[in-house]
């Protein structure tokens, strides 16, 4: 019997955490499902993620008004897909924030990539009547910019590709925490349907050279503390190299695309099966690797159609 598609058959709901990762910072966590962080500054409040539907993004302010009543005035988004971005008009925030290189993906792809992640992740778009259209940011950068939230000073910085050409993080120096979207996953499968796997090592470098105390990652718990940090950072370049180094020597000997899945499954299955959409990543990710270790350099477009085309040509 096939698997079910992608995370079609994944309908229960999930155990929401709110975890403090420093002085007035917050991870919203859901067992594996897209975090959202939180950053309270003096005056008012960035989120950090938006959710995939106003709906969701409520239970993120409901959170919020857990530990402050100080308006929402910024959501900052590290990356263009539909999952992080599409709550974004229940925040109501003054500003909404992207690097250039993530506006530049909604334009190309933000509609197809909305249709693929409705049909990949029915549960997270219950109440997608609610979403008024594409997220737009009010606001781009290119390398980096800095918000002042009255005193506390927040940095958006763009590091490198690694779960899209875009990925933005968000550094808190006063705390030494930063928010890494999809670039740093805990217990949870990356995503690198979008991905650059060649790049993805030094960006994970990058973020290493801050030190940060805390990490909020994209999916799974807030990682506290430094050693939980370099465990999630060790632990999610080797999901990378996993993925990708099997492929590669696939393709340099003029291997096919089944063999490549072969490959990375007798790689990854040992190591990481029982992490969080690990069944429903495997068959986007073995053929972006794919593409790429054949020097295709920009990942397709994802459509709701290729989706299920790859995943009856892989997982079925």
């Amino acid at each position: 019997m096939s698997k079910a598609f992608a995370s079609a058959g994944d309908l229960a709901e999930k155990t929401v955490s709110f975890t403090e990762v420093g002085e007035g910072l917050y991870a919203f966590t859901a067992e594996g499902d897209p975090n959202t962080g939180v950053i309270i500054g003096d005056e008012s409040v960035m989120i950090v993620e938006a959710q995939a539907t106003p709906r969701l993004a409520r239970k993120v302010i409901d959170c919020v008004r857990s530990v402050t009543d100080k308006p929402i005035s910024h959501v900052v988004l590290t990356h263009y897909h539909a999952v992080r971005v599409l709550g974004a008009s229940a925040y109501g925030a003054r500003e909404i924030i992207m690097s250039d290189t993530a506006r530049a993906m909604v334009a190309e792809r933000g509609r197809e990539d909305w249709d693929s992640e409705f049909g990949r992740f029915p549960r997270l778009f219950q109440g997608h009547d609610e979403i008024p259209g594409l997220t737009w940011p009010t606001t781009t950068f290119s390398d980096a910019m800095t918000v002042y939230l009255g005193n506390r000073r927040v940095d958006i910085l763009h590091l490198g590709r690694a779960h899209t050409a875009g990925d933005a993080v968000v550094w808190v120096p006063d705390q030494e925490v930063m928010f890494t979207g999809d670039i740093v996953e805990f217990h949870s499968a990356c995503y690198c349907g979008d991905g650059h796997f060649r790049d993805w090592p030094d960006t994970l470098a990058a973020i290493a050279e801050f030190e940060p105390k805390s990490i909020a990652p994209g999916r799974g718990d807030a990682l506290v503390g430094p050693e939980m940090v370099a465990r999630a950072l060790e632990n999610t370049g080797e999901f990378v190299r996993s993925t990708f180094k099997p492929v590669e020597r696939v393709v340099a000997r003029g291997g096919s695309l089944k063999e490549a899945w072969d490959a990375v499954r007798a790689e990854c299955d040992p190591k990481f099966a029982d992490y969080a959409i690990y069944e429903h990543c495997l068959p986007f990710n073995v053929a972006r690797a794919y593409d790429e270790a054949r020097g295709i350099d920009t990942p397709r477009v994802w459509t709701a159609e290729r989706d299920r085309e790859m995943w009856n040509q892989l997982q079925g």
